[in-house]
């Protein structure tokens, strides 16, 4: 089983796989709506805007295991990410990243190590992997690398499928 085989539910409720994104490279987000972090959603847009045309996508999945931050219903979190922060990109259902119900995602993702060699728990909201077209974990960026950091952006623009 490789990243593009695992099933997700979008915000509608549409099951799919990740399989709708191969050769895209993807930058998976865990998200929550009232974090102080929240406000990255505005960057994960214009990183979503800025390179959707040359093959690359960020995803949401919205998890209400840091502090409750996450409450909302499915429409409750499509209104506010469209109304707050005009969310173009693609949003799935709540889920857990972490503990006993931890998403089939989120137990691959997190095998993958950040800058610093940890591998394991995601460890609060907007934590972010970026992935390869052909569905390698090859970045992993804690809460506090912003959208707009170099090193996200430099690694983002290193992982574009050739044209």
């Amino acid at each position: 089983m490789t990243l593009h085989d695992i099933e997700v539910r979008t915000l509608s409720g549409r099951a799919t796989t990740l399989g709708e994104f191969t050769g895209r490279s993807l930058l998976i987000v865990n998200v929550a709506s009232r974090c102080g972090a929240t406000p990255q959603y505005a960057g994960l847009e214009k990183l979503h805007q800025r390179y959707a045309e040359r093959g690359f996508a960020v995803l949401g999945f919205p998890c209400n295991q840091f502090g409750g931050q996450e409450p909302g219903t499915s429409a409750d979190i499509q209104e506010f990410c469209t109304t707050n922060y005009s969310v173009t990109f693609p949003m799935f259902d709540k889920i857990e990243v972490n503990g006993g119900d931890r998403h089939p995602l989120y137990a691959e993702l997190t095998r993958a190590a950040d800058a610093a060699g940890t591998a394991g728990a995601v460890q609060w909201n907007f934590e972010k992997f970026l992935v390869s077209p052909g569905g390698e974990v090859l970045g992993r960026f804690r809460t506090g690398t912003g959208p707009d950091a170099a090193e996200l952006v430099e690694a983002i623009e290193a992982s574009l499928p050739s044209s």
